[in-house]
């Protein structure tokens, strides 16, 4: 902190207690964004918390941006802020949390570039060596590729989840759903399951796992995609969301369906999903063009003018 006083004695109270629960690179990160609000208010001569009040923020915040930050490390600074007004709430120090009231930015939305359909199925078609963690590295990624998975959903999956030509899918907010298997996942799967007993721990119950015998992490299933990748002369990065994002693109490409591809990825709102599949308006006026009965009139059916 900048200088020492009552109001940066009481961020080290909080940043104490979130020591007990953050990881040390979150509270370094932090340190420095409410450091940077301790020397905003001594430049404003705030002298007491109860003076923190959402025109205040939004001058930091404003602030910050002016000084170049993105929208990623200002809404860093906002959640900072705000956690920060929680403690001081709960501490007696504000009757209320000011940060509540501003808004976060807007954030860009960065999307993967889905893999041409042509060269994911030469990847994917690559002999490998059938070793044990070979065959349940295919089984993944056929199984993120077939079902348009997330991550966090395949490490989730366990073996009572299979069911045939589908899978069931815990999704964000614990949302079930179902999803396809293909013939050439299903494939990929029954190699796996044939060979998983020899690796897996006693009463283990996840689909994947590790040499160790216990449900494979993510980190560990992101790091062998890429390792797969690389051996098979793959010349792009490769990792769950893009195997998910071509998984959508490939479809919509070849069904025009939006609302399946809605359902299949589990998107509650169809906006995520015109989003996620680089949809524009020129294809939405395409499709309306097509579809709807009064899209387009004859010239006989114009009235003159």
């Amino acid at each position: 902190m900048p200088e020492h006083g009552p109001l940066a004695d009481e961020v080290e109270v909080f940043l104490e207690g979130l020591s007990r629960t953050a990881s040390p690179a979150t509270l370094d990160a932090y340190r420095r964004d409410l450091a940077s609000l301790l020397a905003f208010m001594d430049e404003q001569a705030i002298t007491a918390w109860q003076q923190l009040d959402a025109a205040l923020m939004r001058r930091f915040l404003g602030g910050e941006r002016a000084r170049g930050l993105g929208p990623r490390s200002l809404a860093r600074r906002r959640s900072a802020c705000s956690k920060l007004a929680e403690h001081l709430l709960a501490a007696g120090h504000l009757d209320h949390n000011p940060v509540a009231l501003v808004r976060s930015p807007r954030q860009p939305r960065h999307l993967p570039r889905p893999v041409d359909v042509d060269r994911l199925t030469s990847f994917l078609d690559t002999p490998h060596d059938g070793s044990p963690l070979a065959i349940r590295d295919q089984a993944m990624l056929e199984l993120f590729y077939s079902s348009g998975l997330r991550l966090a959903e395949l490490a989730g999956l366990d073996l009572d989840d299979l069911h045939g030509e589908r899978v069931r899918v815990l999704g964000k907010g614990s949302k079930p759903r179902q999803a396809p298997v293909g013939s050439r996942a299903r494939q990929a799967l029954e190699a796996w399951l044939k060979i998983r007993m020899n690796m897996a721990a006693p009463g283990e119950s996840a689909l994947f796992v590790s040499q160790r015998g216990g449900r494979l992490g993510h980190r560990a299933i992101q790091q062998r995609l890429a390792m797969v990748a690389r051996h098979r002369g793959l010349d792009e990065h490769l990792h769950p969301h893009r195997l998910r994002h071509s998984f959508a693109s490939h479809l919509l490409e070849s069904s025009q369906d939006l609302r399946a591809v809605q359902e299949l990825l589990g998107h509650t709102n169809l906006s995520t999903t015109q989003v996620y599949t680089h949809l524009d308006w020129q294809h939405l006026a395409a499709s309306y063009d097509a579809a709807h009965p009064r899209a387009r009139r004859r010239p006989s059916d114009e009235t003159p003018t």
